[in-house]
């Protein structure tokens, strides 16, 4: 829409009218995140109690706060939402409400008496509004579903896929049509496809896989006047079974992907062919489509082909079985796939000269623990343990990323339309920060105006062996933006292509699958058309604005995008978003588990790293448990803390103490906030761990379960203040004044400070005893 600017006298843009979507709570604020992509706007309380988070608005700035935040009244409200709200069933004083389980619409919902159904106090349900908020009234609303009680096996999944509105059922049409096909291939299938069945193709995956999209085989051969390698990539032909517009191709694109949960997979496919028709299971004849390479000594793909055919995997490998197969070909691994070890060793070899052109591409490549949640049976974390990836895991990529870039290279050539991963380099403000950053830190080396990959590579290697090199590999990370799916191409920045889509996860991914189509359309000289896809939702509408800047050239006039470009940038948008909201989901159940873990270690000490310093505080990852949490500013100690933007730390101003990402510290787990999905640390300095170890000793437990006055050292007043997680500006009072009423800071030994704590009790137990009735 259009907007309308009127000067007040108060700074230009006041009164600009604008739409948006809600967003909020937070401690009684929100924002309207806008659709042109400018700044969002600050609610103030008062503003939010007619609308609730995902709201749809006009509204106008009419100030700016003393934050400088543009502070806007909503003028109209233009749609609810519609998603229903999530929540905990209460009974308070006779009256039936739900607190919503997300925190940002900071309302809670009431519910007549009538509208309960079967829910009881204290089960988790879903709520469909039937009146909306008003300025002095709550919303109310109507017991939808009940799912259970909080700690139910799966619950935080259950409430996962709602809050984020996870396609998780499919649709009647879809099951029907999943019933008709066939359980295996039919002899019509391989009509026009090229017989692989006797080459030892073989899939390798995790151990706990259940759907394998991709198989490879390795062969040396003569590759120009040099030697080489014959490499195929064989993908799951899904799009022979998954028609363009069936029942089951509309639920994939609603969908778009799979989302991965601790111990749950909400599929794509149906599970008859996520699981079994299209999945390359070993020993059974499967549909493929095959990147067939040459690759040359140096790792360069000197040609391709692309072909259906039909293929037989002759073994389910693991990655950690290969990887003790490449480690000692005389083991007993080796000897159980005495046939298959010579193909692997193939591979191997094609994979260290993929390896080598890589680095010469200067493609970027930091190392990165990824986490792995082992539950029980019950559902409860059992620990979190590193997912650590081997030679077989790198093997695996390198040959995905060929066949990938071979995919993109043929859709291009083709002229045909086609989605691609785009990654493109770090935007102007991200650029100028990490410069600084550098510079501050006294590194000697810095990026260019318009940064290669190989620069950020260079900066990685050349600090991997310094203190902090996780503190600058993280803030080199963070200085790229996301990758996105388009059908404008302008390459992968970080792994340095010109051209590169995704073509080898078809089970799972969407985008995988329209590639499929186009490159049989292209082989067949025909052309693929999309079909009518639903309307872009929400998501797509705000990513869209988001990514406008990205998608087109500043130096260039932007031409009229044809009708089939206008459905594919759409079908791009849509995937993209709905591979952040599969993302967000898994974030927010794995978080979920993680406080729930960690409520059994409330008061126990672990060592850590400071992974990120904000103006509010620290936060800390445990060693032994990969879990990250929180230590307020106001933890911190006695003095002034001023966040320092340029380096990334906090720096205390009278003793110079900082606190920059990569910092060891040693925490105590003092809160968890199961609903909001956080944690709370404090720190444990030399003198207070001995104290707290000896009360820990008198008491025969754990510190936690001590009262509060018996702890090794009580909060001070200004130190109990609520959870204050916003910034309140880059300087932040961390405790009293130095010379204080507090005037005893003088620091006691912890044999000193148990004599006093013990006296302090005793001399208590006397006052009580001295109180009591005379006989």
């Amino acid at each position: 829409m259009k907007t309308t600017t009127h000067s007040n006298g108060q700074g230009a843009g006041l009164l600009a009218e604008f739409e948006g979507t809600v967003s909020g709570h937070r401690d009684g604020h929100g924002f309207v995140l806008r659709d042109d992509g400018e700044a969002d706007i600050y609610l103030p309380p008062n503003e939010m109690r007619a609308v609730l988070h995902k709201d749809r608005v006009k509204a106008r700035i009419v100030r700016h706060d003393r934050k400088n935040r543009p502070e806007g009244r909503v003028t109209e409200i233009i749609e609810r939402s519609p998603n229903p709200i999530i929540g905990r069933l209460l009974q308070e004083s006779g009256v039936w409400l739900v607190a919503p389980e997300d925190k940002r619409y900071g309302q809670d919902v009431l519910i007549p008496k009538g509208a309960i159904g079967t829910a009881k106090p204290g089960q988790i349900v879903v709520v469909q509004l039937t009146e909306p908020p008003a300025l002095f009234g709550q919303p109310v609303g109507r017991v939808k579903e009940v799912l259970g009680e909080i700690d139910d096996p799966g619950m935080e999944i259950e409430i996962a896929v709602r809050k984020y509105g996870v396609p998780h059922e499919f649709s009647d049409a879809a099951l029907a049509l999943a019933r008709t096909l066939p359980d295996a291939v039919r002899p019509a299938d391989k009509k026009g496809r090229v017989d692989l069945t006797d080459i030892p193709l073989v899939t390798i995956d995790g151990e706990d896989a259940r759907d394998f999209d991709d198989a490879v085989y390795c062969e040396p051969a003569k590759v120009g006047r040099g030697k080489g390698w014959r490499l195929l990539v064989a993908i799951a032909d899904v799009s022979h079974y998954v028609e363009t517009g069936s029942a089951i191709d509309i639920d994939a694109y609603d969908r778009a992907t799979s989302v991965y949960f601790p111990r749950r997979v909400i599929p794509m496919l149906p599970e008859k062919l996520s699981n079994g028709l299209c999945s390359l299971n070993p020993n059974v004849e499967r549909l493929c489509m095959v990147c067939d390479m040459l690759v040359n000594a140096k790792g360069e793909v000197h040609a391709y082909q692309f072909y259906p055919a039909v293929m037989f995997s002759h073994a389910r490998f693991t990655y950690t079985e290969v990887a003790a197969i490449l480690a000692n070909t005389r083991g007993p691994e080796a000897a159980q796939r005495k046939a298959l070890v010579p193909h692997l060793l193939d591979l191997h070899d094609v994979y260290q000269a993929l390896l080598k052109e890589r680095g010469v591409r200067g493609a970027v490549d930091f190392e990165t623990t990824e986490t792995q949640i082992v539950c029980d049976e019950a559902g409860r974390i059992e620990k979190i343990v590193p997912r650590t990836r081997n030679v077989a895991h790198r093997l695996i990529e390198e040959s995905m990323l060929a066949a990938n870039v071979c995919s993109a290279d043929f859709i291009s050539g083709s002229k045909h339309e086609g989605l691609f991963r785009v990654h493109e380099g770090p935007t102007p403000e991200k650029k100028d920060i990490l410069r600084t950053y550098l510079k501050a830190l006294g590194i000697g080396m810095t990026i260019t105006e318009n940064p290669a990959p190989g620069e950020f590579q260079q900066i990685a290697m050349a600090t991997k062996d310094r203190p902090d090199a996780m503190q600058i590999h993280s803030m080199l990370l963070r200085s790229m933006q996301q990758a996105i799916y388009t059908p404008m191409n302008a390459g992968h920045f970080g792994l340095a292509y010109e051209a590169y889509t995704h073509f080898t996860s078809p089970i799972r991914r969407y985008p995988d699958l329209l590639v499929h189509r186009v490159i049989k359309a292209v082989l067949t000289k025909s052309r693929y058309q999309l079909p009518v896809l639903p309307t872009p939702g929400e998501a797509e509408a705000k990513l869209s604005k988001r990514l406008a800047s990205r998608v087109t050239e500043p130096d260039q006039k932007p031409k009229k995008p044809t009708a089939d470009q206008l459905a594919w940038q759409a079908a791009g948008l849509h995937c993209s978003a709905n591979e952040r909201r599969a993302d967000e989901a898994s974030r927010d159940v794995e978080a979920w588990l993680k406080c729930k873990y960690m409520r059994e270690h409330l008061g126990e000490e672990f060592g850590g790293v400071v992974t990120a310093a904000t103006s509010f505080g620290i936060f800390v990852t445990l060693d032994a448990m990969y879990v990250e949490g929180l230590v307020h500013i106001t933890e911190l100690g006695g003095e002034y803390f001023r966040f320092d933007e340029a380096r990334q730390e906090l720096r205390g101003e009278r003793t110079g103490l900082r606190y920059a990402i990569g910092t060891r510290v040693r925490v105590q787990v003092s809160r968890v906030d199961l609903d909001g999905r956080k944690i709370d640390f404090r720190l444990v300095r030399e003198g207070e761990e001995l104290v707290a170890r000896a009360m820990k000793d008198k008491a025969g437990g754990r510190t936690s379960d001590l009262p509060e006055q018996e702890r090794a050292l009580p909060r001070k007043a200004s130190e109990q203040r609520g959870d204050k997680r916003a910034g309140k500006g880059t300087e932040q009072r961390a405790g009293a004044r130095e010379g204080s009423a507090a005037g005893s800071r003088t620091a006691k030994s912890p044999i000193q400070a148990l004599k006093a704590a013990v006296k302090k009790s005793a001399a208590s137990a006397g006052r009580k005893q001295s109180k009591k009735p005379r006989r």
